[in-house]
């Protein structure tokens, strides 16, 4: 699933959901210029939750 992290900026940015993900048991890949958030291995809430724990907003769809 893909969400948009309007937030997102920087490698610092892309490093923090990066491990957030990691760490909630899934994989993250973060595209900077379309402020993406591709992930796997994780039910939507867990994502979603995993994305905000680390500081990020998500745009609603």
């Amino acid at each position: 699933m893909t969400f948009t992290v309007p937030d997102m900026s920087c490698g610092h940015c892309k490093a923090a959901i990066e491990a957030a993900i990691a760490d909630a048991g899934g994989r993250a890949t973060v595209d900077l210029a379309q402020k993406t958030v591709t992930v796997e291995g994780l039910d939507q809430a867990r994502a979603v939750d995993a994305i905000r724990a680390a500081g990020y907003d998500i745009a609603a769809a």
